[in-house]
């Protein structure tokens, strides 16, 4: 959902005069806003996709360079678009907000982590990811081992069973 938290708004102006292509997937309340700050500032490759299906989604994950994460605000406690990223190697950039976000992208490992609401720290970020593409692969590659020793269905059952054995004392 494109939402006021999303920091979205903060991306489009770190995207100004660079040229890097930009995919929006989802649709909410600030989309039109959204649209209109990206003519505004003249924005030539940002394509705003709607909703898409999961195979839609899969598909643009596995063709992008990176996943892109701007939310700025401690509203987004997670960020399960990150894990998506994760999930098929790509390098992430996101914010330091204090919630979730950090515990997925552990910066200078799995991507790039800036300060919130700073769009100089993002588009040098952008540009680092887009200039260093070894690294960002590298990035990648722990981002997925990562996901892979944390975040799969069978290592959350496993944390889970893990709390429910010490809660119950065994």
């Amino acid at each position: 959902m494109l939402r006021y938290y999303k920091g979205l708004h903060i991306l489009l102006e770190a995207l100004k005069d660079t040229g890097f292509p930009l995919v929006i997937v989802g649709d909410g309340p600030k989309e039109q806003e959204l649209k209109s700050q990206a003519q505004r500032l003249n924005l030539q490759n940002v394509y705003f996709l709607g909703r898409l299906s999961d195979d839609d989604k899969v598909a643009l994950i596995q063709l992008s360079t990176a996943i892109v994460f701007p939310s700025h605000l401690r509203s987004e406690a997670f960020g399960i678009t990150l894990l998506e990223g994760a999930m098929y190697g790509k390098p992430m950039i996101s914010c330091e907000i204090g919630t979730g976000t950090t515990y997925i992208n552990i910066g200078n490992q799995t991507g790039l982590v800036v300060p919130p609401e700073d769009p100089g720290a993002l588009r040098n970020a952008l540009r680092f990811l887009w200039s260093q593409p070894e690294e960002a692969s590298a990035m990648g590659k722990k981002a997925q081992a990562r996901y892979e020793a944390l975040f799969t269905g069978e290592q959350m059952v496993r944390a889970y069973t893990r709390v429910y054995e010490e809660v119950l004392g065994r």
